[in-house]
């Protein structure tokens, strides 16, 4: 989807359609949910700080999310997905690989076109426009379906492939984000070329295991089907700051953006959680974590946050001056909807 929680808001609310607007957080406080293409323009994006995102955007309009809304869409689009496939893969509520290759034989239409009808389907049930990447294997259509957003449609060919793969940028590779794209830019390593020229060893030697599965990945070596059925055992954030801190009231207003966070993953992947998990690194990086496991899985941020504001404090808040924060959310299992179902959403 384009800019799912965004898009979702624009079509709902008019007002804010053609605006810069931002899906959580506030001028003051919080985590970037999710950007508007308008707001993107100024180099905004989810998981950014609110305080960052109002100073690239004066004008940008802050959105309180709806996360019951944007489930229910969801659900429409994965039930649009399930009418040509069972093998429907969802990797987070905007975002779902499907296997259409039976669909395409038994009907005698390529997956390409496979694709046209789901994105119109998508826009006269939903109102909301998606992108399209069509390939052998899931990371080209990763790939091709971010190359033309928003509203794009792209298709790699397996004729296609090799060439496609030399010419693509390295930072484009999932696994490889910002410090790994330096690191290689310093080795002369920038497109899937070059790093495919450096050969299994070398890449082995300066990434591990990592370096191993790039160079299989990009050589069309690394097969990964349609799975029904992922899980994790935890997810956390945390944060750490370059004067070290002693007054509690501030590491709550910490502790709470990490929850918020935290709370947005765990809702976007439909996922609850019942232990909760506190971090703290002193000035002299001795850690501390406590623990605490609740009643009811939650995904709530403000539960989150309570809970670890209590663990701050209990049985003594921190003695030495505190350099890292962080939280994790562990004993993970699927959130329900109202009316007591289990969705269809698994972690990515």
């Amino acid at each position: 989807m384009d800019a799912f929680f965004a898009a979702v808001e624009q079509r709902d609310y008019p007002e804010y359609r053609g605006k810069p607007i931002v899906v959580g957080g506030s001028s003051r406080r919080g985590v970037v949910a999710a950007a508007s293409y308008e707001a993107r323009k100024y180099g905004i994006h989810s998981a950014m700080s609110s305080v960052k995102a109002s100073k690239l955007c004066p004008d940008v309009i802050f959105v309180q999310g709806r996360s019951h809304v944007y489930r229910e869409v969801s659900r429409q689009i994965m039930d649009i997905l399930k009418r040509y496939s069972d093998l429907v893969q969802p990797m987070s509520l905007d975002e779902a690989y499907v296997d259409v290759g039976d669909y395409a034989n038994q009907f005698g239409v390529s997956p390409t076109a496979i694709a046209s009808e789901i994105r119109e389907a998508v826009r006269k049930e939903t109102d909301l426009t998606c992108s399209a990447g069509i390939s052998f294997n899931k990371f080209l259509a990763k790939i091709a379906s971010d190359y033309k957003k928003p509203n794009g449609i792209f298709t790699i060919l397996p004729s296609d492939a090799e060439e496609f793969i030399k010419q693509l940028p390295v930072h484009k590779i999932p696994g490889i984000g910002k410090t790994t794209n330096e690191k290689m830019k310093a080795q002369g390593i920038s497109t899937g070329s070059d790093l495919l020229s450096k050969g299994v060893d070398f890449l082995q030697k300066y990434y591990g295991k990592r370096g191993r599965y790039f160079y299989h990945l990009l050589r069309g070596e690394y097969y990964s089907p349609i799975s029904l059925g992922r899980g994790r055992k935890s997810l956390g954030a945390e944060r750490t700051f370059e004067n070290d801190l002693k007054d509690v009231k501030i590491m709550y207003h910490i502790l709470a953006a990490i929850s918020e966070k935290i709370g947005f993953r765990l809702q976007k992947n439909m996922l609850v959680g019942k232990t909760v998990t506190l971090k703290i690194k002193s000035h002299d990086f001795n850690i501390n974590t406590r623990s605490q496991t609740i009643n009811q899985p939650t995904n709530d941020p403000l539960v989150i946050s309570k809970v670890a504001e209590k663990l701050l404090v209990y049985p003594l808040p921190p003695q030495e001056p505190v350099r890292l924060l962080g939280i994790a959310v562990s004993n993970l299992s699927k959130a329900y909807t109202e009316t007591g179902q289990q969705t269809m959403f698994e972690f990515s």
